[in-house]
């Protein structure tokens, strides 16, 4: 289900118009990344301006909705809820913001006026505590996972009095997540008390890794190294879907200097990572903070 939240969300990026630069991406990339599949990542820019990254069907694209300026940046991003047609869309975010303990709710209305897409409505509302210092989040409804200092934390959303809130952040098994430089919510296996989230990021020390944190018992985390080096500088990892290739995933992976990477993992459930192929799509000016999604 999260996936296709995703996807949805992905695939109205891709329909609007407004501020679009096209790029396109490097011979290598291409041959190694079906041509169906898509990934895209939310940014913001330094006056609070977002965009969306997009790779699909072999190009690349910044968009940009007029009025969909947040004001500021926020230190961590990530979508939760998305729907939306050819005309409309309505889209709910969590954000963090420097300073403050406690997380946003962002929710933002879009309808397509003469041709351009734009934001007719945008709220931020405070919700839950316990966020200060929050650097990446991860959402996999009902649990909130994020990273601050060296710690993880997971958090649950409930309805309370017909109120959607989110609980304390209860800190969870290990340390050393301060040499996480990327972490986004995959999948959910498994049942009963061996059901599991997981997670996937990249570290500073060049790693490409897979982490499983058992839902009834979240002490308990395992990882798996998919790739041993070559990851470190990307501050974004998204990933994306396939139309044709429903096993396979896309991976974006940007960094701070505005450089992209593309790969395509043809089995993305098999926690193995000698599959993953893909490249450079070079400098592409993708500059404005991003976030895992």
């Amino acid at each position: 289900m999260r996936k296709s939240i995703l996807a949805a969300a992905a695939a109205l990026a891709v329909a609007a118009t407004g501020l679009v630069v096209v790029a396109r991406p490097t011979a290598a990339a291409l041959s190694d990344v079906p041509a169906d599949c898509s990934v895209s990542t939310a940014a913001y820019r330094s006056d609070g301006q977002r965009l969306t990254y997009v790779y699909s069907g072999q190009t690349t694209s910044t968009k940009a909705y007029a009025n969909d300026n947040l004001g500021w940046v926020p230190t961590a991003h990530q979508q939760i809820g998305a729907s939306g047609d050819d005309t409309s869309f309505r889209s709910t975010e969590y954000a963090a913001r420097a300073g403050e303990d406690r997380l946003y709710k962002l929710s933002r209305q879009g309808e397509l006026v003469d041709g351009t897409w734009r934001i007719t409505a945008m709220s931020a509302s405070h919700i839950g505590v316990g966020f200060a210092g929050t650097r990446i989040l991860a959402s996999a409804s009902p649990y909130l996972y994020h990273v601050a200092g060296s710690s993880l934390y997971r958090s649950t959303e409930t309805y309370v009095d017909g109120v959607f809130t989110l609980s304390r952040p209860v800190k969870l098994a290990g340390t050393g997540w301060d040499t996480v430089n990327t972490l986004t919510y995959e999948r959910s296996g498994g049942t009963g008390s061996a059901a599991v989230d997981v997670l996937i990021g990249t570290k500073s020390n060049g790693e490409l890794k897979e982490w499983r944190i058992n839902r009834a018992t979240p002490t308990t985390i395992t990882s798996k190294v998919l790739r041993a080096s070559g990851w470190g500088p990307f501050t974004s990892l998204s990933t994306g879907y396939c139309d044709a290739h429903p096993n396979g995933r896309p991976l974006l992976g940007i960094t701070a200097a505005g450089r992209a990477s593309v790969h395509f993992d043809a089995n993305k459930t098999d926690s193995i990572g000698t599959d993953i192929k893909g490249g450079s799509l070079g400098s592409l000016g993708w500059t404005a903070k991003a976030y895992g999604q």
